[in-house]
């Protein structure tokens, strides 16, 4: 039988530019202490830790962790591209639900060079193999780098399909920095118009201009879960439990539906979600707050109909009207998310499990969504990996 598991510790450090941050080791130990502290608990309460990273080399997880504590505890590091964050929370709230442990550290952080991603290993097959056939057949562009390609390609997709307008992914960018500048931890907090937006550099013309991306970035963040017998053993905060999780890796029609939506995890997202949703016993319609994977502002449009959020094609209109910000029908990102926020791939997940932990203890400030009691968190990994989770207020 599956056991309720609770959020009662979250952490986070500023996100930096790379060359500007700490070493990853001491981020993420920073982060770690953090949510141990906010939980109220010491590193010799916890049973198991799962670190996500990226960038980096096997065992990084002990080198961060083992700057908080030396207990012999399983430490399982977690790569799932930009996923794996949130697939380390994955983890974790299965070894708790299982009955397997009681309490648990998440941990996520990412030292990383400037510039585009690419691969780190040329002398053997590269995972995204198909994806880059796909995409290569699909929109060409060679000479722009490969996730911009992707994500961008996705865009042009929903444009063409729907008739949306250039314009609605410089309203994205947009509103994500007017929510940004309400959070301490992001790494932009410089309030941009949709036409700034659109006078940014132009990476692809008519598709993608510089501030539609995200930034490489560096940072940690950390969560501890609990079951309810050690919570309630322990006197420990139960204000945040999850109240639903699935995740969702690539089917089929990723490479034959010859839509790049497809490509960049369109039907992985939607399906995590409805798994999600019934899972809660509740829909889209009833959430006050989303933190969504936004790396391109281009994902975060089509997500929305991914999510439910509005009806497939209905995304420019649910921008236009406002519906995804402060007054609207569900506050999206914020945090200013990966566009303003940043985007350090291990840290990203936890990072939005600790934005959306905050929102429904109303510890948020000035970025407070009122009355928040029902969250969803989307982080997606190509690849590919998907992980939506949902948050409910006790």
């Amino acid at each position: 039988m599956s056991r309720n598991v609770y959020v009662t510790g979250v952490g986070m450090i500023p996100f930096a530019k790379p060359g500007a941050s700490a070493p990853y080791d001491e981020m993420g130990a920073l982060a770690a202490r953090q949510a141990l502290e906010d939980a109220g608990l010491s590193y010799d309460d916890i049973e198991q830790a799962y670190a996500g990273y990226v960038y980096g080399d096997s065992t990084s997880g002990q080198k961060a962790l083992y700057k908080v504590g030396m207990t012999g505890i399983p430490v399982v590091n977690v790569n799932n591209n930009c996923s794996t964050g949130s697939t380390a929370l994955f983890l974790a709230r299965q070894a708790i639900a299982s009955g397997a442990a009681d309490c648990v550290l998440v941990l996520g952080f990412e030292q990383m060079s400037p510039g585009a991603l690419g691969s780190v290993f040329n002398d053997r097959p590269s995972p995204f193999d198909p994806f880059d056939a796909v995409t290569d057949e699909l929109v060409g562009m060679p000479d722009i780098p490969l996730a911009l390609r992707y994500f961008g390609g996705a865009g042009l997709s929903h444009m063409k399909k729907y008739g949306t307008p250039f314009d609605a992914f410089a309203k994205i960018r947009a509103k994500a920095s007017r929510h940004a500048a309400n959070n301490p931890l992001a790494l932009f907090k410089k309030v941009v118009t949709p036409e700034d937006v659109l006078e940014s550099p132009a990476i692809w013309p008519g598709v993608m201009t510089r501030l539609m991306a995200c930034p490489p970035t560096c940072g940690a963040a950390a969560a501890v879960l609990v079951s309810e017998d050690f919570s309630k053993k322990r006197g420990l905060k139960t204000d945040v439990y999850i109240a639903g999780q699935a995740m969702t890796t690539d089917r089929p029609s990723t490479f034959d539906s010859n839509d790049m939506m497809r490509v960049v995890g369109y039907d992985m997202s939607r399906e995590a979600a409805q798994k999600v949703y019934a899972q809660a016993g509740i829909g889209p319609a009833d959430l006050d707050v989303v933190e969504l994977h936004d790396c391109f502002a281009h994902n975060e449009l089509i997500t929305y109909e991914a999510l439910g959020l509005c009806p497939e094609g209905g995304a420019d209109k649910f921008i236009t009207e406002g519906d995804n910000t402060y007054g609207g029908k569900v506050v999206t990102n914020p945090s200013g998310g990966l566009l303003s926020k940043g985007h350090p791939l291990g840290a990203t997940g936890l990072a939005q499990c600790y934005e959306l932990t905050h929102q429904l203890r109303g510890s948020a400030g000035a970025r407070q969504v009122e009355g928040a009691r029902v969250a969803l968190q989307h982080n997606l990994g190509l690849g590919g990996a998907c992980v939506v989770t949902m948050y409910r207020a006790a």
